[in-house]
């Protein structure tokens, strides 16, 4: 039996946004972002399963992270939200969820490429942990990256992103580096949850444009959901 739901016929546009890892300190990131995307008519709800992996890190989170947001969102999909965010660069569950409520789902990878490609197609994608790297590439492909795409990781864990110590940002800052260096890199794009919040640090240190893959997802909610609200306009009679 399906899900689907109709969207809200009257009020605020209502997004909710699913950080699909159990950590709250990537929910919080995730949560601050949403805040500063928020506009006069939309609001978006973040939050994160009760059960799953605390970071998604390999195939068997993956998994398991994608089973407990199916069943978040088809324990809520009566609510009527307008759109959905799959906090996560992996865009786990996308496809499934798009078959289960009748509204926008939008992923960050999807949404994070697009936003980079209106910088430039020298696309340096940069994640984690090297286990990500097969399944970005995968997603580039589908995606339309381009040529030009490349994609590195910094040899950190998410949950060590999210709490940006400076040994992780050393890391990361020197990964970026060698992107721009070696690649030809014209635009970062931070493909980690827990990279949320630290683009503009990150490209004031680097020099070149950073995207928030999760900030890009977020705005590309909003605009639509902002679009639907706007009234009809009609021709005079």
């Amino acid at each position: 039996m399906s899900a689907r739901a109709p969207a809200s016929a009257v009020g605020p546009r209502r997004i909710l946004v699913i950080n699909p890892n159990t950590n709250p300190l990537v929910t919080e990131r995730v949560r601050a972002m949403a805040d500063r995307c928020e506009v006069p008519g939309v609001t978006l709800e973040v939050i994160n399963p009760t059960a799953g992996p605390f970071s998604i890190e390999s195939e068997l989170d993956k998994r398991q992270a994608e089973a407990e947001v199916l069943m978040l969102i088809g324990g809520r999909a009566h609510l009527g939200y307008d759109a959905y965010v799959l906090a996560c660069f992996d865009d786990l569950a996308l496809q499934a969820a798009r078959q289960m409520v009748a509204v926008p789902v939008i992923g960050c990878c999807q949404a994070g490429i697009e936003a980079a490609h209106s910088v430039s197609s020298a696309l340096a994608i940069v994640t984690t942990v090297g286990a990500a790297v097969p399944g970005i590439d995968q997603m580039m492909k589908r995606y339309g990256a381009g040529e030009r795409a490349t994609v590195r990781a910094a040899g950190i864990g998410v949950h060590d992103a999210a709490r940006a110590q400076p040994q992780t940002q050393a890391r990361l800052r020197q990964t970026i580096e060698q992107a721009i260096a070696e690649d030809g890199a014209e635009v970062i794009l931070l493909a980690s949850g827990g990279l949320t919040g630290q683009a503009d640090r990150i490209g004031a240190e680097a020099g070149v444009p950073v995207i928030d893959a999760v900030e890009a997802a977020l705005r590309q909610a909003v605009r639509v959901c902002g679009a639907r609200s706007a009234p009809v306009q009609t021709a005079d009679a």
